[in-house]
């Protein structure tokens, strides 16, 4: 855990005046200056959270997106979101359903091999989904009767009753459908596979540092085709004054979340593009301690009155120069069955109204704020605006991995969480991880959604089972579960050397992919 290196922001400074500091710090490093230091067949990406080796792991895979910027490039899936397409045939060339939805049959490659020339075959896509045990493996498991091979290139899944969302969870919302070698695995050990992963992706493993550097090389047998850049080295830059330093010096060719005075010094400087993407990723304030009747936030107006008192216009501008869409929801708009809640109100006034009905006119202290400390930034406004009314924290920031890690295993019972999630997926598969009873991050639940969960998840009747969802959001709307935030508009930094960068070629997503199309400027 990190220490609390954060002071509260003066809320009468202007954007300029916050954010100006962390601007200072990369100009000092000297004059804008474009330079191609790296070898010409390179891309390296300076990249904003330190990487973890859960992350080369498809059977680690949380509800996030972030592991899937190492999954795209090293490992493959059955079937996955791709340009233009959801669920996009990869590993799988096709696959049918029956006519009763209770059975799934899929069709592997023939040219489908993994990095050690082994071929991808039906009895490594079983042991894949038996193996994984990542955000909601208990329901994927439990929906399924067995999984036969007929033979090598058959694979055929049988599900105790008809799951509509079999595919979405296998192919969007979970690390099921990315498929490891079986024989490799067994011999190694989940350890030893950790530290020399093979996979069947576009590219190879080199080496990986934690904390420090991963690189991969190309891989010539990649069914899709082999890519045109032949390395890729992913540095560890957790500061985003040196990201925007090291991109302007040539230094890397791909910097991700660059925000602020620093985004749009990146915008003045020639030679370099700012690439913004809408993902697929709400974030949130979160209350765990709702279900405790002895704390302030078990008091419905509590809640409202945090909802009230973010200014998230105010935070998109002064952080992500406006790019970030309000929804007011934790389900992004893009997904099936999206319900829109009424749309986010900042007024502190009412906030504070609704405090003194409540009982805390004069507020109280709400321990200590947890998030990814890459986004501390957001979290010291928004703590900053809750202690406009009353309601006092302070930031605990943790780097990803740790705090998704503590999110997970349910160690933050007290305070307040800033979580996010941008993984792929539908609303249902959403409020299974962060909503209904024993969901992967949910700290507990309301009867009323959760009896409505099992429902919806049976009903193969579209118009009713969207009726079920939208209610399902409505009462996580109108009890305040969370505060949402917004998408966040995920700002990025691209170099004069590179030249189809990847960013949103795939709806939704954060990072650059599919690898296989990124391209070198000749």
């Amino acid at each position: 855990m990190e220490s609390h290196g954060f002071g509260r922001p003066n809320i009468n400074l202007t954007r300029r005046e916050v954010l100006a500091a962390a601007a200072a710090a990369s100009l000092a490093a000297g004059a804008p200056r474009i330079a191609s230091a790296a070898p010409s067949g390179q891309l390296t990406y300076g990249v904003h959270v330190a990487l973890t080796p859960n992350w080369l792991d498809p059977a680690e895979t949380q509800g996030i997106i972030t592991p899937f910027m190492v999954l795209y490039a090293l490992h493959d899936a059955m079937v996955k979101p791709m340009p233009g397409k959801a669920e996009a045939p990869c590993l799988a060339e096709s696959w049918t359903a029956s006519a009763d939805g209770l059975t799934y049959d899929f069709v592997i490659r023939k040219e489908a091999k993994f990095h050690n020339g082994e071929p991808v075959t039906a009895e490594d896509v079983k042991f894949s989904y038996e193996r994984y045990r990542g955000t909601s493996h208990d329901l994927m498991k439990g929906n399924l009767a067995s999984i036969e091979t007929p033979d090598p290139q058959h694979v055929r899944f049988k599900l105790k009753k008809p799951w509509p969302d079999f595919l979405n969870f296998y192919s969007n919302a979970s690390g099921a459908g990315w498929i490891v070698p079986k024989k490799y695995v067994e011999k190694v050990g989940d350890e030893g596979f950790k530290q020399a992963p093979i996979g069947a992706g576009p590219y190879k493993f080199v080496s990986f540092t934690p904390g420090v550097e991963l690189v991969l090389e190309v891989f010539e047998g990649y069914w899709r085709k082999p890519p045109s850049v032949k390395r890729l080295v992913m540095k560890v830059i957790p500061d985003e004054a040196t990201r925007l330093a090291a991109l302007k010096h040539g230094e890397v060719d791909i910097a991700y979340s660059i925000r602020g005075e620093l985004a749009e010094e990146l915008e003045k400087t020639p030679g370099l593009a700012l690439k913004p993407v809408v993902l697929q990723a709400p974030n949130w304030l979160y209350f765990p301690e709702q279900w405790d009747p002895k704390s302030p936030w078990h008091d419905l107006r509590v809640r409202q009155a945090a909802n009230l008192a973010i200014d998230r216009e105010g935070m998109s501008q002064a952080l992500f120069l406006g790019y970030c869409k309000i929804t007011n929801s934790i389900i992004p708009y893009t997904f099936d069955f999206y319900w829109q809640p009424p749309a986010a109100a900042y007024d502190p006034g009412k906030a504070k109204k609704l405090m003194a009905e409540a009982g805390f006119a004069n507020g109280f202290d709400a321990g200590l704020l947890y998030c990814d400390s890459s986004y501390a930034n957001m979290a010291e406004i928004s703590a900053n605006n809750l202690g406009e009314i009353g309601i006092r924290t302070k930031l605990e920031p943790i780097e990803r991995a740790g705090f998704f890690a503590g999110y997970a295993s349910k160690k933050y019972t007290k305070g307040i969480i800033q979580g996010a999630s941008g993984a792929f997926g539908n609303a249902a598969t959403r409020l299974a991880a962060f909503v209904v009873k024993d969901g992967a991050f949910a700290y507990g639940s309301y009867p009323d959604i959760d009896a409505l969960y099992p429902q919806q998840a049976d009903e193969l009747d579209h118009e009713k089972r969207a009726s079920m969802l939208a209610k399902m959001q409505q009462l996580v709307h109108d009890k305040a579960i969370y505060a949402p935030i917004w998408q966040l508009g995920f700002l990025n930094g691209v170099g004069p050397r590179v030249g189809e960068a990847g960013f949103g070629q795939i709806p939704g997503f954060a990072y650059t992919a599919p690898f296989e199309d990124l391209t070198i400027k000749s």
